[in-house]
Parts: C-alpha cells; structure tokens; sequence
C-alpha cells in the first residue's frame, strides 16, 4: 500500500516508472504544450475539470496582486493564469517534486516568466506576507478531505481584501461540503459554472 501510494500524484516523490507525454491545450486564443509523466495528476490530457476552471477564470474580476495556484501539478491552471495575466506575479505550489519540475520545464516551453514554482505542503512554504488576489485550485480529492479542507478553508489567510477563491469539483467528490465550508469561512460562495457534474465554486475574501 505504501508503495501504492508513493505512486500518486499527491506524493512528494512519485516513484512510478516515467512516462513522459506531450499534451497541447487552447483556451480563449491561448495555446499551451504541457510535458506530463506518470505520478502527476492527469498526464494524459488536461482533465476536463481543470479546462472548466481555466475558462471560468479567464472572465473573473480580481485585485490586481499576486495568483496562487495551490496543488499545481505540471502547471495548466497557474500557467494560463500567468499567460492571461502576463503583469501579474504567479505562484505555482505542489507537494508533488515531479509535478513541480514538469511545470518549471513547461513554463521554459511556453516562454512563460512571470512565475515562482515550489515546493509546498499546501500553504507550508507559502510566504506568510505575501497576499494574493486570485488563488486557483483543482483539489487533490484522492489525498482526502482534511488536505482539500485545508486547501479551501486555509485560502482565506492568503488573500488580499476582495481576493477571491476558485475551486473546480465534481459534486459526487465532495461539492456541496466544499460549499457549506467556503460560506462558513468566507460568509459567501457562489456557483459560477456547472458543466457535466464539475462546479466552479468562488468565494471572495470581504
């Protein structure tokens, strides 16, 4: 079982053997390459849920401060975010070493630089004085709930006033006690998309 789970991608050295993929994605006129392996999330596409939150984000008004990609992988939602935004300062943060060097290497192939890509346990090494007007996360649901509990609830404490809060999940993996807990910290979330059983949840730091 151990071994198992030093095969998953929320594992902080994935020891499954390589398995390296090219995968093209267009969002909005933006085309991204993103090199993926096994013992990352997804490596054969960018999973849907990822795709819907990268469009819903596109059209949401934030403070003009940093991004934060929590639970990166190899990097689709934080480098499209670093790409729309290009004067913004993007943050992309994993547990996951292979994931981290995949997006380093895939922010190098889209001649992406306005990005800061390292290793966290959740909001671990996230630099307590540095806020954020935009935090994206596609939750690692396998790694169970006290880690996505954290994730969400955790946001909070690294947004600016006005900062807001993007979670994509299916509602068969959790939506609605992702709900109950955004509006029990935040004292709102909103539904800004439902597409084929993944919700785009926001709550917005007041």
């Amino acid at each position: 079982m151990a071994n198992e789970k030093n095969q998953m991608y929320f594992a902080a050295n994935p020891t499954a053997k390589h398995d390296e993929h090219v995968v093209d994605y267009h969002v909005n006129g933006v085309d991204l390459k993103f090199n993926t392996d096994a013992g990352v999330f997804s490596k054969m596409r960018v999973d849907y849920g990822s795709g819907v939150l990268i469009k819903a984000m596109a059209d949401v008004s934030f403070p003009a401060a940093n991004i934060l990609d929590v639970g990166a992988g190899y990097g689709p939602l934080g480098l499209f975010a670093a790409k729309f935004w290009p004067e913004q300062s993007v943050d992309l943060v994993d547990v996951n070493e292979r994931g981290l060097e995949l997006a380093r290497k895939n922010a190098q192939l889209n001649q992406i630089t306005n990005v800061a890509i390292y290793q966290s346990d959740i909001y671990q090494n996230v630099p307590a004085e540095k806020k954020f007007g935009l935090i994206v996360t596609n939750p690692p649901i396998r790694a169970g709930k006290k880690v996505v509990s954290g994730i969400l609830a955790g946001a909070k404490d690294h947004l600016v006033i006005g900062g807001v809060l993007l979670v994509v999940i299916q509602k068969k993996q959790g939506e609605p006690s992702a709900r109950k807990l955004l509006t029990e910290t935040f004292g709102n979330c909103s539904v800004l998309t439902r597409d084929k059983g993944y919700y785009i949840l926001q709550a917005v730091n007041n």
